[in-house]
């Protein structure tokens, strides 16, 4: 019954609404193309998401979860929380710039060094199979900039991030070594900083396109506040 799932739908954009907005800027972001995205996440405005979206992200969480026991399974002392149950974080200029991290490895199987930060995927088969053959760094450009910020933040820079993706349709999996890129985290690091001072200045910074029928801004969940702007 279709009144089912209407209710179903209302009742979860209700609570995601009702939650806490993040008041600091989330270093999963910063690998977005659109800057200006990234600020209004940023400057706490409310992203559009449809209830079917909010499904998606409950469910990857919890087969994040899975894949974490799979992998202690295997004999990694994967550990997603420190010894205060805690996930581990970071936060740097003055709480403005954190995030909480999916894992850190820190011994296992001695054909790797450890310890070794572990950051975790769901993909569609499409997705899956294009990073796979490609590269996290080519098809991924966002979650590569994410775990370049989260080894320097969190001093793992040392070894490669061991980086796990789940193929929701097959059920294969791939991993990848992410080899620590200083320079990228520098870059992605002053970008963080160019959007903090920007919005401490009242300044909004430039959109991917000026055009609202530009493809990444149909698909963008800031479009109509972007351009209302």
């Amino acid at each position: 019954m279709q009144q089912i799932n209407d209710l179903l739908d209302a009742k979860l954009i209700e609570k995601h609404r009702s939650q806490e907005k993040r008041n600091y800027l989330g270093a999963s972001m910063l690998g977005d193309e659109c800057i200006r995205k990234i600020q209004l996440q940023y400057m706490r405005h409310e992203m559009d998401f449809s209830a079917q979206n909010l499904r998606t992200f409950a469910i990857g969480h919890c087969l994040e979860d899975l894949i974490a026991e799979w992998i202690r399974l295997a004999g990694f002392d994967l550990r997603t929380r420190n010894e205060n149950n805690e996930q581990f974080s970071f936060s740097i200029a003055n709480g403005k710039i954190a995030r909480h991290v999916d894992g850190i490895i820190f011994s296992g199987p001695d054909f790797l060094k450890y310890p070794l930060l572990w950051e975790c995927k769901t993909m569609s088969n499409k997705s899956w199979n294009d990073t796979q053959k490609r590269g996290v760094l080519v098809t991924k450009p966002m979650y590569y900039a994410q775990v370049q910020l989260y080894m320097a933040y969190l001093d793992l820079e040392a070894n490669p991030c061991m980086f796990t993706a789940l193929n929701k349709d097959t059920s294969e999996l791939y991993h990848e070594l992410i080899a620590f890129d200083a320079e990228a985290a520098q870059r992605y690091s002053d970008r963080a900083v160019q959007i903090i001072k920007a919005t401490e200045n009242n300044e909004l910074l430039p959109c991917v396109s000026s055009d609202s029928s530009f493809f990444r801004c149909k698909m963008c969940g800031f479009r109509n506040e972007c351009f209302k702007k």
